[in-house]
């Protein structure tokens, strides 16, 4: 189940609150085959989330599908995206958690018709305290005062579920996701123009590349940041990226860029005006 973004949350009171975790989606299951971990794409991850399999094993029920995020933590209490990638190249993950929000199947019962309340409710009873493996707790107050308590404290969002609605598989408006986003001014050192791919600006921060951002301009707005790319092109490719295809550009052009709150690099990123300085 798939929640939808949106840029405002839901308003009134037929929602529950979560804080949107920054890792990735698994669901865990435990049948007659044993515990096995899955990604959101279908890859079986039991290797390299072997931690959180041992710590399944304590959830007392003869089977269960549940989902959740797995996340790392980082120094600050946060999950840690970037961390949890190069825990995961790795081969296998440590010290990782995986906050569970959703309970699909238990002991051969389909639950996806129960309401997400009472889906939640026998999840959060499963959950044994002191685990890797954590129950999702609901945030109270209205869906503007959630999101402004997340924003304020550098979590990736929030996710709304309307109260009442059952499990059902793709994209949904009975969840909806609100990320956090801010705005970062950089210099534009590169443009990516791949077939069927959206335009990309590549962008360095005092001369360290940071990422891209996709161009999702208007067409007179894309034409002026063309005419202001052709006076700069010609510059030799940074160092760490010359494997990279790409027009380089000379200094001179910078952009408004809007990415991912609380992260080193541009993530969600795209790049909202440009100008020659």
């Amino acid at each position: 189940m798939e929640p939808k973004l949106f840029r405002v949350p839901p308003k009134g009171d037929d929602w529950i609150h979560e804080v949107k975790q920054d890792g990735y989606r698994t669901q865990v299951i435990k049948d007659r085959d044993g515990i096995r971990l899955f990604t959101k794409r279908g890859y079986d991850w039991t290797g390299r989330f072997a931690e959180l399999a041992g710590e399944a094993r304590a959830i007392n029920a003869e089977s269960f599908i549940l989902e959740g995020e797995t996340i790392k933590i980082n120094a600050t209490g946060l999950a840690d995206f970037n961390a949890l990638q190069k825990a995961v190249g790795t081969g296998r993950a440590r010290d990782i958690y995986l906050v569970a929000f959703d309970l699909i199947h238990l002991n051969g019962k389909d639950l996806r018709d129960d309401p997400v309340e009472r889906r939640r409710e026998i999840l959060q009873g499963l959950i044994p305290a002191g685990n890797r493996i954590q129950f999702s707790e609901a945030m109270p107050g209205t869906g503007d005062a959630v999101f402004h308590l997340v924003d304020m404290a550098g979590v990736e969002g929030m996710v709304s579920k309307r109260k009442g609605s059952r499990y059902r598989s793709g994209p949904t408006t009975d969840w909806h996701k609100v990320k956090c986003f801010q705005s970062k001014t950089l210099d534009i050192i590169g443009v990516q123009r791949d077939p069927g791919q959206a335009v990309r600006v590549l962008m360095a921060d005092k001369g360290r590349y940071v990422g891209a951002a996709i161009v999702n301009f208007k067409h007179d707005q894309r034409q002026r940041l063309w005419e202001q790319v052709q006076g700069l092109t010609g510059a030799p490719p940074p160092k760490e990226l010359k494997k990279e295809k790409a027009q380089w550009l000379r200094p001179g052009l910078v952009g408004e860029v809007e990415t991912l709150k609380g992260e080193e690099k541009l993530r969600h990123a795209s790049l909202k005006r440009a100008w020659r300085q």
